[in-house]
C-alpha cells in the first residue's frame, strides 16, 4: 500500500479522496464499495468510524452514523474491516472518527491497532491542534499521519498551528457548517485556499459540499485535492448502487484530470 506522501507526489495530479460511513448500508457493502472506488480513480478513502454524536456531519453522513452503530458496527469491527480492506486495495485508508472512540479505546492501542490494520492516518474533527500534541506524538510513532481540518472562519494563529502540526494534508473545510452535498461553493473558497497556501507547505484538500463533476473542478483550480461523502453516501441509498457509484466516481476523476491539464498548460 502507498503512502499518503506518494499521492501528492505525482506531478500534475489532482488527488481524489472518497468517504464511506464503515457499516452502512452493510458490512458487506463497504466491503464491496471501496474496491470498486479504487478501482474508479480514487486515490485515497476515508473510512468513518460511526459515532453517536457526530458533529461536524449533516444529515445524510448522522443517518449513516445512525444505521451503522444500529447494526452493531464498532470501532474494533471498523478496524476489521481495514485489515481486509487494506489487504485488496493499493490505496492509502484513513479514519474518520471523533476523539471520544479513540480515547475509550486507548490513544496507543487505537494507533497500534490502526497501523496493524494498514491505516495511514487518522482525521479526528473534535481534535484541535491545541489538545492535540499526545495523539500527535502517539500515531507519528505508529508511523501514522494525524489530519488537521481549517474552517474559513480559521484564525491566522490557527491556520499557522495546523500548517505547523498537520501530516498527510490539511483538510480544508469549504464552507461554516456541517457536512453535506451542495449545489454551490462558496465565493470565498478561493481566498481561503491561497490564505492557507501561504502558510502551508502541506497538500490541501477541499472537502464539505463537493458532489458534482463541475465543483469538484472548481476546487481542484486552487487545491491539490478535493473529498466527497455525503453524494456517495446518498448513491448507496439508491437501488443498485455499484454502477452509479462507478459513474460518479469515473465523472469526477475526469473532471479533475481535465483540471490538470489546464493548470499544467497555464503555468
Amino acid at each position: 500500500m502507498s503512502s499518503i506522501k506518494d499521492i501528492f507526489n505525482k506531478k500534475g495530479h489532482k488527488a481524489l479522496i472518497a468517504y464511506l460511513t464503515v457499516g452502512y448500508p452493510s458490512v458487506e457493502a463497504t466491503l464491496e464499495m471501496v474496491p470498486l472506488i479504487a478501482s474508479s480513480g480514487c486515490d485515497l478513502v476515508e473510512l468513518g468510524i460511526p459515532f453517536s454524536d457526530p458533529l461536524a456531519d449533516g444529515t445524510t453522513i448522522q443517518r449513516a452514523s445512525y444505521h451503522a452503530l444500529q447494526q452493531g458496527t464498532t470501532p474494533e469491527l471498523c478496524l476489521e474491516v481495514a485489515q481486509k480492506l487494506s489487504a485488496e486495495v493499493g490505496i492509502p485508508l484513513v479514519f474518520m472518527t471523533y476523539f471520544n472512540p479513540v480515547h475509550r479505546y486507548g490513544l496507543d492501542a487505537f494507533c497500534r491497532d490502526c497501523a496493524l490494520a494498514g491505516i495511514s492516518g487518522l482525521i479526528v474533527p473534535d481534535l484541535p491542534p491545541e489538545e492535540g500534541a499526545e495523539l500527535e506524538e502517539i500515531s507519528r510513532s505508529h508511523g501514522i499521519d494525524l489530519i488537521y481540518l481549517l474552517a474559513p472562519t480559521s484564525t491566522d494563529e490557527r491556520i499557522a498551528l495546523v500548517a505547523e502540526r498537520s501530516r498527510g494534508f490539511i483538510y480544508l473545510v469549504s464552507l461554516t457548517g456541517v457536512t453535506g452535498a451542495r449545489d454551490t461553493l462558496p465565493q470565498e473558497l478561493e481566498s481561503f485556499v491561497s490564505t492557507v497556501r501561504k502558510r502551508a507547505r502541506q497538500p490541501l484538500c477541499v472537502g464539505f459540499g463537493i458532489s458534482t463533476a463541475d465543483l469538484a473542478r472548481r476546487a481542484a483550480k486552487v487545491a491539490d485535492g478535493v473529498i466527497v461523502g455525503s453524494r456517495l453516501i446518498q448513491l448507496l441509498e439508491e437501488k443498485d448502487p455499484a454502477p452509479k457509484v462507478r459513474s460518479f466516481i469515473e465523472s469526477l476523476r475526469s473532471a479533475l484530470q481535465i483540471q490538470s491539464m489546464i493548470s499544467g498548460t497555464e503555468r
